[in-house]
């Protein structure tokens, strides 16, 4: 497939550039659970992360005002922290554990490959991140963006069409001129809707070793790698 026209890509981040589950577990821990969050952390990440997509369709029904993902985050933080009956954390503690959304760290692809695919296109984040936990992201990770594009931006979640739609504008480029890279089918079929081009990336282990979700991409995305890095050879760049 041609893609000489394309000029940006943009990138989901949880999951697909981020491993948000090894890392909260890591964290957990060793950090954690010395200070009283004495939890199961694996099921602890998958019920925070579990709670984001309720959470987000909450905002939209209207049940919950427009709030940014740190907000939900801490909505859903304070809700498991209830739930497995953990007391004794300060309002800072519980900012700092909240704030571990800031601190995921990359898969070992994502780093040298973004540098790669720099040489040719614009990589931009396009998360359901807000701005801020984009950029500490990724200073904490080590690796670069030449824009930090946010459904925050749009007023949106993913997989809403304003917030693709707002990406492209903010770029100044046509849809077409944007490739839209996933780990996750939806994600991908979402912004296809809307013109972007779509490049699937397999994270088999995104939600574990029982993964069942988006190991085999959608028949309707235009271009399939393993890695990052792969994704760069497949475009023909060095």
């Amino acid at each position: 497939m041609d893609f000489s026209e394309v000029k940006a890509m943009t990138f989901d981040v949880f999951g697909t550039v981020v491993d948000w589950r090894g890392s909260i577990i890591s964290e957990g821990e060793n950090v954690w659970t010395a200070k009283g969050v004495n939890v199961d952390w694996p099921e602890f990440a998958d019920s925070w992360r579990g709670g984001y997509g309720p959470s987000m369709n909450r905002v939209r029904t209207g049940e919950l005002p427009w709030m940014n993902i740190d907000a939900l985050h801490r909505l859903i933080l304070d809700e498991l922290l209830d739930r497995h009956q953990i007391a004794g954390l300060t309002e800072a503690d519980k900012v700092h554990l909240n704030k571990v959304w800031h601190r995921l760290n990359p898969w070992p692809d994502v780093t040298s490959a973004l540098a790669r695919l720099r040489k040719r296109n614009i990589v931009a984040s396009l998360s359901n991140g807000n701005v801020a936990l984009l950029v500490n992201m990724a200073r904490h990770g080590g690796y670069s963006w030449d824009c930090v594009l946010s459904a925050e931006l749009a007023g949106h979640y993913k997989p809403d069409p304003e917030v693709y739609q707002s990406a492209a504008s903010l770029l100044g480029l046509e849809p077409h001129e944007v490739i839209m890279v996933a780990a996750h089918n939806g994600d991908l079929m979402a912004s296809k809707e809307v013109g972007f081009r779509t490049a699937f990336v397999h994270r088999p282990r995104e939600f574990g070793p029982n993964q069942t979700t988006d190991l085999v991409p959608d028949a309707s995305v235009d271009i399939v790698a393993k890695d990052f890095n792969d994704l760069a050879d497949r475009l023909g760049i060095p």
